[in-house]
């Protein structure tokens, strides 16, 4: 069985930092892009960071360019998503999700994947 399990969130305060991750089993993903999503109470999910199956490329959503880093170990077949300078708005369950396309360039868009995880949960107090 194929799963992708999200751990790492939390109750943080503004201006800190957390580090997400992203642990498959069932399957390597080590040919497919990967990508983070987050969806806020009331609101639709949105797309967050991506990055291609060998770390060569990376996108993201503007409104966390530059706070956010994902990145990738493959052996471990793990994604992470460094998050600094969390905002109040950053406060949402975060989604990791797995490209059904091998060897593709990271895409916003969440008809790509195919696999995705359970969610965790963020929370950001102001």
């Amino acid at each position: 069985q194929v799963q992708l399990v999200e751990s790492g969130g939390g109750l943080v305060q503004a201006g800190d930092s957390l580090r997400l991750s992203c642990a498959a089993s069932g399957r390597t993903f080590s040919r497919n892009a990967m990508g983070w999503f987050r969806q806020a109470p009331g609101k639709e999910r949105e797309f967050v960071a991506g990055i291609s199956w060998n770390s060569g490329a990376t996108i993201y959503a503007d409104s966390v360019k530059g706070r956010f880093t994902i990145s990738r170990d493959n052996a471990k077949n793990t994604v992470y998503l460094q998050m600094n300078g969390l905002k109040f708005d950053d406060t949402a369950v975060y989604y990791c999700a797995a490209d059904s396309r091998n060897f593709g360039y990271p895409s916003p868009g969440s008809m790509n994947y195919n696999y995705w995880g359970q969610g965790t949960q963020v929370t950001v107090s102001s």
